[in-house]
């Protein structure tokens, strides 16, 4: 430290640092590759997300999987009070405008993007036959709930408001169709990300990764299909006379000259194919100095294309941990390989599904519950259930295992915990079976029965 400089005395609850995002005036400025920075990652990550078949898959993979996954509210306690929080919250959660699966949908888009961002609009309960259609509700008891959580689409974003501190404090967006600037401040907002690395609000997409990959196989496609067009269709070459090339051509000549590049750049095999051309020699047959041919191909390429593309498209999917939708392109790859690799891609979905609950929980279900009332304490929190479909083989193994080392003892706790887990039917009492112990006195004859009874 400079000798000039003299110690500030601070408290503990005073900020001395920020996270170092780079951002200039509202825009964040954390991208190094130009293709990338600002609305250009947008763009980039869409045509990504639309046009490539493996991103696509892998998108399409991770929605179906989040959309069968079951969510409930669970009360932070055992009292009748706890219990009716969270099934207020579960009411309101039931009661928007759109289902609660569009609604994931619609979240999903951060990891396109890196980020998501939702405006929750809030209704007075009025009932199913209320005059104004913000205030229908499935139940008429006046209570504030959720009438939408709408989202703020990435590309209508204008720049961020940040506090002091350099966290996100709201969104300026310029949305259709009148692009007028708007605000959305994080009160009244719910913000989704990937990750949050110097508390920047744009995340990191899950894409980000495998934009090397797909903008190089992209141009290879694209490459390759002009060199199967070519090797279909030949090369095509126009012999002109010298004179039209020279500099001193007249403008009758170089738009002659003009019209004949634009015919060679334009020939192609299909049902259009045709091509006019001046004879190669004049009518007393002296050459012409005009001469239209196709060059055959030169046989295969030594390069394997198909080799880079898949190769390509490998790196594409294991930036995201989706290896397993190429599985058995090529008739290879074992189940357990298949079973090791989609396990890891569930797990990294659970990841990006707790993030999801702990928004609500942090932020969404607070803010509804302090708008009605409640207390703090009472709070309840959104879970979900396990992503994957459970293997019961394994199960059953390990309770085997565990029962007979006497680790486990097998109650009706378990039994309850493994029918839930299995998504098996809970027990009905009335057609359940009878405890041992009544069965052991029902078997006891009468006389013994009554003996007991006198004892």
């Amino acid at each position: 430290m400079p000798e000039n400089e003299e110690l500030e005395e601070f408290g503990i609850l005073d900020t001395l640092g920020k996270p170092g995002l780079k951002e200039y005036g509202g825009k964040v400025d954390e991208e190094w590759l130009r293709q990338l920075k600002g609305e250009k990652s947008i763009k980039a990550f869409q045509e990504m997300r639309d046009n490539d078949p493996v991103v696509g898959a892998i998108l399409y993979a991770i929605k179906t999987l989040v959309r069968q996954t079951e969510w409930r509210i669970e009360p932070s306690g055992d009292t009748p009070e706890h219990k009716a929080a969270a099934d207020f919250v579960e009411e309101c959660r039931q009661d928007m405008a759109h289902s609660w699966h569009d609604l994931l949908s619609e979240i999903l888009s951060m990891l396109t993007f890196g980020w998501a961002y939702f405006e929750c609009v809030y209704k007075y309960r009025r009932g199913p036959d209320a005059k104004d259609g913000s205030e229908r509700s499935k139940h008429n008891d006046g209570k504030i709930g959720w009438r939408k959580i709408s989202i703020r689409a990435q590309e209508t974003l204008c720049k961020w408001e940040l506090d002091e501190d350099g966290s996100p404090a709201g969104m300026w967006q310029q949305p259709p169709p009148d692009y007028r600037l708007r605000y959305i401040p994080i009160e009244k907002a719910l913000l989704f990300r990937t990750e949050t690395h110097k508390a920047n609000p744009e995340g990191r997409s899950i894409l980000r990764n495998a934009y090397r990959s797909w903008f190089y196989l992209k141009r290879i496609q694209e490459i390759e299909a002009i060199g199967i067009e070519r090797d279909l269709a030949g090369l095509p070459v126009a012999h002109v006379p010298l004179e039209m090339l020279s500099p001193s051509a007249s403008s009758a000549q170089k738009a002659s000259l003009a019209n004949i590049f634009e015919m060679v750049r334009k020939v192609k095999r299909n049902e259009f194919e045709g091509v006019v051309f001046p004879a190669e020699t004049d009518v007393d047959g002296n050459p012409s100095g005009f001469k239209f041919s196709l060059l055959a191909s030169g046989g295969r390429r030594p390069i394997d294309v198909n080799e880079i593309v898949k190769r390509y498209e490998s790196r594409i999917a294991m930036s995201v941990l989706g290896e397993f939708v190429l599985l058995g392109m090529d008739s290879v790859g074992s189940f357990s390989l298949s079973s090791n690799k989609t396990h890891l891609f569930s797990q990294a979905i659970g990841s990006y599904l707790q993030q999801i609950s702990e928004v609500f929980t942090q932020f969404a279900i607070p803010k509804l519950l302090k708008y009605n009332g409640v207390p703090p304490e009472y709070f309840p929190r959104l879970a979900f259930e396990d992503i994957e479909t459970p293997d019961l083989n394994e199960l059953a193994g390990a309770i085997g295992t565990l029962s007979s080392a006497g680790v486990l003892t097998p109650d009706d706790e378990l039994e309850k915990w493994v029918r839930d887990f299995g998504n098996m039917p809970m027990p009905d009492v009335s057609t359940g079976r009878e405890s041992e112990e009544f069965q052991d006195e029902a078997e006891l004859p009468l006389e013994e029965e009554g003996e007991a009874q006198n004892v």
